[in-house]
């Protein structure tokens, strides 16, 4: 554990892991400048970060490619970014980046922030999906319903099916998982959604203003 702390106290190596929490996988380049340091020194955080297993690298070509090792990492950082939003304030206006982000932003390759809170409060108000301390089940209806939404599912994986994360922003859980990867897929895939020039920022477009009132009952 206090070796993981320790990667990811370091202001650069925690801007590289924020740059990479939407789930893309991006050069060592592209990464120093998310992190303003030197390729260089870039390239030394991206080493130890994937011998620990927070990175995996992509080859292609001549080409590497840095991403998330796992889903997990990406729990991480929510997590800690829960407890620190639960520290003692420090006066700090907000962005508007920052309140973009408090709307609508991917964790990994699941929605967060309200909109990602709202779906999960909705499925779970209409007994789509039950969800506890330990994790989440989708009910049949829930199972109906996400088929007649278009959602699909790898037909294999290890990864589980139906998880919750402690939204920091909302302090409340939105869906993580097979279920939550399928959501916001197909919300992207019906242009209910699409990324701004922070690519975890995401914009509701006025399409998806109608489609989520309508398959899910809520506003934003």
């Amino acid at each position: 554990m206090a070796e993981i702390a320790a990667l990811v106290g370091d202001p650069a190596r925690a801007n590289i892991l924020s740059t990479l929490f939407d789930g893309r996988a991006l050069t060592a380049t592209e990464l120093s400048y998310a992190a303003r340091v030197t390729p260089q020194t870039a390239s030394g955080h991206l080493a130890k970060m994937t011998q620990a297993g927070l990175l995996t690298v992509l080859k292609q070509g001549r080409h590497r490619y840095y991403r998330l090792a796992t889903p997990l990492v990406a729990q991480m950082l929510e997590s800690i970014m829960a407890v620190a939003a639960s520290a003692p304030p420090r006066y700090r206006p907000r962005t508007a980046q920052e309140d973009r982000l408090r709307v609508a932003r991917t964790c990994y390759d699941h929605f967060a922030g309200k909109l990602g809170v709202s779906i999960a409060d909705a499925l779970c108000e209409r007994k789509h999906v039950i969800l506890s301390d330990d994790g989440g089940e989708v009910t049949e209806a829930g199972l109906a319903f996400l088929k007649e939404l278009g959602a699909t599912f790898p037909a294999q994986t290890r990864r589980p099916f139906c998880k919750h994360c402690l939204d920091w922003t909302e302090r409340r859980f939105h869906l993580s998982g097979v279920v939550g990867a399928a959501i916001t897929s197909r919300c992207f895939d019906l242009g209910w959604v699409r990324r701004e020039r922070n690519p975890r920022a995401l914009q509701i477009t006025p399409k998806g203003q109608e489609g989520f009132r309508r398959s899910f009952g809520f506003s934003i």
